[in-house]
């Protein structure tokens, strides 16, 4: 059974930092790149960080350039991605969920990825 567990979120002031984890299992995810997307209250899920699957290249919407780092761990039957978010803003407060593409090398179309996590909500105050 494909399971992506999420972890991590919360409720900050801004100008601190968060670390939110992805546990991947199921199947064999360490051929495949993964993501995070948030996605704002009125507003279209958007793509925040990409990474392939070893771990070597990462991109990242213009956002959040500088302030996120997109990380992951392969392990023989799971992956654990990271999403570490330093010098949050107010404007960073959505739902974010992390994501499987169906491809090795990073992607940025929504549509690319097929399996979700649940979602986890992080809340910046001014």
């Amino acid at each position: 059974q494909v399971q992506l567990v999420q972890s991590g979120g919360g409720l900050v002031q801004a100008g601190d930092s968060l670390r939110l984890s992805c546990t991947a299992s199921g199947r064999t995810f360490s051929v495949y790149a993964m993501g995070w997307f948030r996605q704002a209250v009125g507003k279209e899920r958007q793509l925040v960080a990409v990474i392939d699957c070893n771990g070597g290249t990462t991109d990242y919407a213009d956002s959040v350039k500088g302030r996120f780092t997109i990380s992951r761990d392969n392990a023989e039957n799971s992956v654990t991605v990271y999403l570490q978010m330093s010098s949050l803003k107010p404007e960073d407060t959505a739902v974010y969920y992390c994501a499987k593409t169906i491809y090795s090398s990073r992607t940025y179309s929504s549509r690319d990825y097929d399996y979700w996590g649940r979602g986890t909500q992080v809340t910046v105050s001014s």
